[in-house]
């Protein structure tokens, strides 16, 4: 599994020209599946993305979680992350899981990111999606599990 958090004042996504999922101050996360994830993954991710500290305390410190800050987390699943372009000019993704192995796996993240608290939108399984993310900082790390 793996993650591109962004720390945000806002984003958007949409289908079809329609709002699908929106946040203010929070994070955005691109999650991608691989083949062979599972629920222990989906428990890893949910725990690591709700604590990550990358929001300022007083002193101007990475010492806040989103949960500190009352943030909020915009969940896009993103099955090209596990794009593989060492070969050749088209990347292959191969690595990622199939589409019935993910949606669960993503479901499973948001809901555990919900119990932890944190008020989750998502974007839509398998659309085309427009995503609008106002990144602040900027700040993004990418998480492997």
């Amino acid at each position: 599994m793996k993650a591109v958090v962004q720390r945000v004042t806002r984003a958007t996504v949409s289908v079809d020209n329609q709002t699908v999922g929106e946040i203010q101050s929070g994070l955005v996360v691109l999650l991608g599946i691989g083949d062979g994830d599972g629920e222990a993954e989906a428990q890893w991710m949910a725990r690591k993305i709700a604590n990550l500290r990358i929001f300022a305390d007083e002193e101007g410190k990475f010492n806040r979680s989103v949960m500190d800050v009352r943030g909020q987390i915009l969940l896009v699943s993103q099955f090209t992350l596990y794009g593989d372009a060492r070969k050749g000019r088209r990347p292959s993704f191969t690595e990622a899981a199939p589409p019935e192995v993910a949606e669960p796996l993503v479901d499973r993240v948001a809901q555990l990111l919900r119990e932890s608290g944190v008020p989750v939108a998502c974007g839509q399984f398998q659309a085309y999606m427009q995503v609008e993310i106002h990144n602040d900082g900027p700040v993004t790390i990418i998480l492997r599990k």
